[in-house]
């Protein structure tokens, strides 16, 4: 066990007398173990698409949370209804609308930027409470019903900035930066800056290429190639999916030899399983040699009580490890049976809302974590290196690089 996970586990352990599970269960806001009035939850993802592998993942994980809680979220039997959330706003106004007219006392879920922007003014209106558990652009300010468990998307660039000022020595050190068009590749290149230029360093222009779902085997390979002849030190990335696998193996074909960085949401999921060649592999080989290393607010193996009962549940369940967006919708559970416990005996959205600021710290999976002023969450940022853990690449958790939020 590393220093930092062991010092985070004695931390937490000693701040819990039982895991923010065993608090969850079985009581309501009488102090009875009687069941409350049952309630509906309306939770937003997509169901197809490139998004889709998020969104399972995010369905999962609040799922999982009811299922270690009886059901329940503040001792009421909790109805979860499914809204198609599509890719675009009108797509995410019509899910906010169809749960709207279920009742629902909540919103969760969100995986894209451009639906979460495209539903403020109608949950705004609405005064329902949003738990956003992965879309957290930039620019979503001053709300006031919508919170999030996740991030705000300028931060892993933030903590990478941060990290490779610190790491290429050399303030002349030339940086590569690839990234699909879009509002979220700006948000993430943005921190990336504020965290990496000073003291006269600079980030070249990046290369924005197409946002493809399912790029071809040469879609990056000239943009690629024409980068590499400025002999970059480093190469950084955002990447995710599909996208993140072509992206790796087109670096690599076109005779990069040097580390990658990024934001975690490359490596996360089903990326590593599919970029993982076995034991003799020139791409794993590669991998090993060079380097791929991301800052991302959860890891897997990250040893605290609460991870410990999270990643072993959702292991047992689904038959792989957790991901950052599990565990966002996992809290996001866990931060709605809270406020719904303060909120009283027949909760009404606005009571929720109005809890949802006096829930305090949250024992996550990720590490203790509170909701700031903008309502997104204060909390630690990790750096994790693609290695062999086992006989698998993993990302394996290796140091704190920042508390952001």
């Amino acid at each position: 066990m590393s220093q930092m996970n062991r010092r985070r586990a004695l931390q937490l352990l000693a701040a819990l007398g039982t895991t923010g599970l065993a608090a969850g269960c079985g009581s309501d806001s009488q102090g009875t173990n009687r069941p409350g009035s049952p309630i509906k939850i309306g939770l937003i993802v997509p169901a197809s698409g490139p998004n889709k592998t998020i969104g399972d993942d995010m369905a999962n994980g609040f799922r999982l949370f009811l299922s270690l809680n009886d059901q329940q979220l503040g001792g009421h039997p909790v109805t979860l209804i499914t809204a198609e959330e599509g890719d675009s706003a009108k797509t995410g106004r019509a899910a906010v609308d169809r749960l709207l007219k279920e009742g629902v006392l909540a919103l969760t879920g969100v995986v894209s930027s451009t639906v979460m922007s495209g539903i403020r003014a109608a949950v705004e209106q609405a005064r329902v409470p949003l738990i956003g558990s992965n879309a957290s652009p930039v620019s979503l300010q001053s709300v006031v019903y919508i919170w999030r468990t996740s991030y705000v998307l300028n931060e892993p660039g933030l903590a990478l900035g941060q990290y490779l000022r610190q790491t290429l020595n050399d303030p002349a050190s030339k940086i590569a930066v690839f990234a699909p068009q879009g509002t979220s590749s700006l948000d993430v290149i943005a921190g990336l800056r504020r965290g990496y230029e000073q003291g006269g360093r600079r980030i070249e222009d990046p290369v924005y290429t197409p946002d493809l779902p399912n790029p071809g085997k040469g879609t990056y390979s000239s943009a690629i190639h024409k980068a590499l002849r400025g002999k970059p030190d480093a190469v950084f990335c955002h990447y995710t999916g599909a996208a993140a696998v072509s992206f790796i193996k087109q670096l690599y074909d076109e005779g990069y030899k040097g580390p990658i960085y990024a934001p975690g949401f490359l490596t996360e999921g089903t990326v590593l399983g599919q970029l993982d060649d076995g034991e003799g592999g020139e791409l794993r080989a590669q991998i090993e040699r060079y380097g791929i290393e991301t800052a991302l607010n959860y890891s897997a193996d990250l040893n605290n009580s609460a991870n410990r009962v999270f990643a072993s549940a959702y292991r047992k369940t689904h038959n792989a490890p957790p991901t950052t967006y599990a565990m966002a919708s996992y809290d996001a559970a866990q931060v709605l049976d809270k406020a719904i416990r303060l909120a009283g005996a027949e909760p009404n959205p606005q009571q929720v809302n109005l809890a949802l600021g006096k829930i305090g710290q949250i024992d996550s999976p990720r590490g203790a974590w509170q909701f700031n002023q903008p309502r997104t969450p204060q909390q630690k940022w990790y750096l994790r290196r693609v290695q062999l853990d086992g006989r698998m690449l993993s990302n394996v958790a290796v140091t704190e690089l920042a508390t952001l939020g």
